[in-house]
């Protein structure tokens, strides 16, 4: 079991390269609050002085620290493997220089103050890149920590205003990973209440079953006062356990003081102090509990891991083959994107490309829309007599008899008008030509999207190709249609089979044409006959006195006529034969128009289907090979863009990462895990 640390290490190192998060390897994360001890305890479990000192923040970026414990039997094939000399037990690696061997612990500390200040700035500021730093040594105990700068509450420096939250968002994102060993750092002597370590621990971690808490300068509490209640599990509720801790003073670090010593000196103290847990606390005793916990956390988190690593490995495999591979021959492959566009584009019309949308209409079926619920239902909104009143029909009546009184209903009147109804079917149908266009526009943007990407040169020349001959096919649809509407009106077709409205016109015409049932005296007035025929007084009377005005109003008024009105007067009533005349004409057109209205309605659509649709989904292989196959064009057209390159780079990192890690993961025997 002790070898899966070690792959644990690996693997921290494979992910470390492409920066990948998504992988939540079990790690230990040492989260305290500034100078409370972490850098001391640290050196204590590798037994060196390695790590930077001062005043204020020193550890400014996460440092991923992994022990390597080295026996005697694996001592000379490690060293060989790093070029180690002979005669050294103990050296260090960077990740950040791959090659360079350091068994100057000195030298460590400032390749880490160096690489520090070279991504933090020189003045406390802080940064979140991870750098990672191996040791091998017989005098340790294999185990990976992440050391994260201490909590601070002010800025100094050139650190932000909110340096606090920006240093938290660091330590949330290291302990929020399910399988970290949260290794929480307070000092003895100030108050735990006010612990910033434990209260962030607690928020992710509420039941403390992956919380471990160190517990440093137990020696420098208050006289009379100790921490056996804390120690003993009586203050603080985790499960992992409660270590206690004696690191060393700054005198002893400013006089150098070998850690040997100082770790001989921590097992006096708490052996004098508390002796009943003695046992339980000091270095020693947490390099033991970190190892074995660790151990038993990866040991309980490799099954899934195993299965995140394979299903995260077929993703980028699909994600990198959606991505495509580079290409070689440029004309094949130009003319391979062509014809797969414009089979895209041919199969969106016919309905049956392979992605079908369920949230909205797209392609034919819009297009099925616009032809019979858009178009169709708009022409049945326009009405026959929409815009033609009684009046109107009137006076197109007389405009169209001249100064002779009509005897009979004048055809022109119809024709004059039924063609003025006709002709307002025009706009719709232009209006049915310019959606279908429109929509065979939109779906140039469903077709290849993929390609698209990949290539944005290419991409826009498919579109002004496209969007080119869809142009050019607009004016002759919209001609044609315009003479569809033209057609009827060019020739009013009486004889139609459908114009079967004449028997009701002639009835009305007779009815018209029919003389009164009563007689008409002298003048237009009705004679009163009494039953044995003889014309009474009173009519006689009448005859007379009408007789006389007439006779009066001619004699007086002879030279003055009222002006001809512009128009018939509105507000009179019609007279019987006057509406048996607007009558005809309105039956008339009613039925005519209807005849054409759906002669338009059927043509129209037919007309668009012809000239713009079929024409298009025809002629968009031929337009675009002509246009875009050209070898001398292939090169900047097959360009892509530099968001795509990125994207496949990284895809290609991350897979080789994770099949490098897939093949660690398989080197472990199941033995080992027992």
């Amino acid at each position: 079991m002790e070898q899966l640390i070690p792959v644990m290490n690996k693997l921290q190192e494979v992910f470390g390269t492409v920066g990948a998060d998504t992988i939540q390897l079990p790690q230990i994360v040492v989260v305290g609050s500034q100078s409370c001890g972490k850098s001391s305890v640290l050196e204590n479990l590798v037994g060196r002085d390695f790590l930077p000192r001062g005043v204020g923040i020193v550890t400014r970026r996460p440092l991923v620290l992994q022990l390597c414990h080295v026996s005697e039997d694996d001592r000379d094939k490690l060293a060989s493997e790093d070029n180690v000399q002979d005669g050294v037990e103990e050296w260090a690696k960077f990740a950040h220089i791959k090659n360079k061997v350091f068994t100057d612990f000195g030298e460590v500390r400032k390749e880490i103050e160096k690489e520090t200040d070279r991504l933090a700035g020189a003045n406390k500021g802080v940064v979140n890149d991870p750098m990672y730093l191996k040791i091998f040594s017989p005098n340790v105990l294999t185990l990976t920590l992440v050391d994260l700068p201490g909590m601070t509450k002010v800025p100094v420096g050139e650190q932000p205003e909110d340096i606090e939250i920006q240093i938290k968002d660091m330590i949330l994102q290291y302990i929020n990973n399910p399988n970290a060993i949260i290794l929480a750092v307070h000092a003895a002597n100030t108050d735990f209440s006010t612990s910033e370590a434990l209260k962030t621990a607690k928020e992710i971690d509420p039941d403390g079953r992956r919380t471990l808490v160190v517990v440093t300068k137990l020696d420098l509490m208050d006289a009379g006062t100790d921490a056996l209640d804390v120690l003993c599990h009586r203050v603080i509720p985790v499960k992992l356990g409660i270590i206690g801790v004696v690191n060393r003073s700054q005198l002893d670090i400013n006089q150098q003081k070998p850690i040997a010593e100082a770790l001989k000196d921590e097992s006096s103290f708490i052996q004098k102090k508390y002796p009943a847990i003695a046992n339980r606390n000091g270095t020693r005793f947490l390099s033991k509990t970190l190892n074995k916990l660790l151990i038993h956390h990866i040991k309980e988190c490799l099954p899934e891991l195993k299965t995140r690593i394979n299903v995260m490995s077929s993703q980028f495999q699909m994600l990198l083959a959606s991505y495509g591979e580079p290409v070689e021959d440029e004309g094949h492959f130009l003319l391979q994107i062509v014809t797969r566009f414009a089979t895209d584009y041919c199969n969106t019309i016919g309905g049956t490309s392979r992605n079908i949308e369920t949230a909205e209409l797209c392609g034919g079926a819009r297009i099925c829309y616009i032809f019979h619920e858009t178009y169709s239902k708009t022409l049945e909104r326009i009405q026959p007599l929409d815009g033609l009143s009684d009046m109107d029909i009137l006076t197109a009546l007389r405009n169209a008899t001249g100064p002779r009184p009509a005897l009979f209903v004048p055809e022109v009147a119809f024709e004059l008008l039924v063609k003025k109804q006709i002709a307002r079917l025009e706009d719709p149908c232009l209006r049915c030509v310019e959606l279908v266009h429109d929509e065979l526009q939109r779906i140039i943007q469903q077709c290849g999207t993929e390609q698209m990407i990949r290539f944005p040169k290419l991409h826009e020349k498919i579109v002004d190709v496209v969007t080119l001959l869809l142009r050019r096919r607009l004016p002759v649809t919209n001609e044609m249609v315009k003479n569809l509407v033209a057609i009827e009106l060019s020739y009013i077709n009486t004889k139609h089979p459908d114009f079967t409205d004449i028997a009701s016109v002639d009835s009305i015409i007779d009815s018209r044409n029919r003389p009164p049932s009563t007689d008409l005296a002298e003048g237009g007035a009705p004679k009163a006959v009494t039953q044995n025929g003889d014309v009474s007084s009173a009519a006689k009377a009448a005859a007379i006195s009408d007789k006389k005005s007439r006779s009066g109003s001619v004699s007086k008024g002879a030279n003055f006529l009222p002006e001809v009105p512009s128009q018939p007067q509105t507000g009179r009533a019609l007279s019987t034969r006057e509406k048996a005349d607007v009558q005809v004409i309105q039956r008339l057109i009613f039925k005519y128009f209807l005849i054409v209205r759906k002669n338009i309605q059927d043509t129209v659509p037919k007309a668009v289907m012809h000239f713009l649709v079929n024409y298009v989904r025809d002629n968009i292989q031929s337009e675009l090979v002509s246009k875009l196959y050209k070898i001398e064009k292939s090169d900047s057209l097959l360009k892509e863009s530099k968001e795509m390159s990125v994207r496949r780079q990284e895809a290609q990192e991350m897979l080789a990462a994770l099949q490098k890690a897939s093949q660690i993961i398989s080197e472990i025997r199941e033995t080992q895990l027992w």
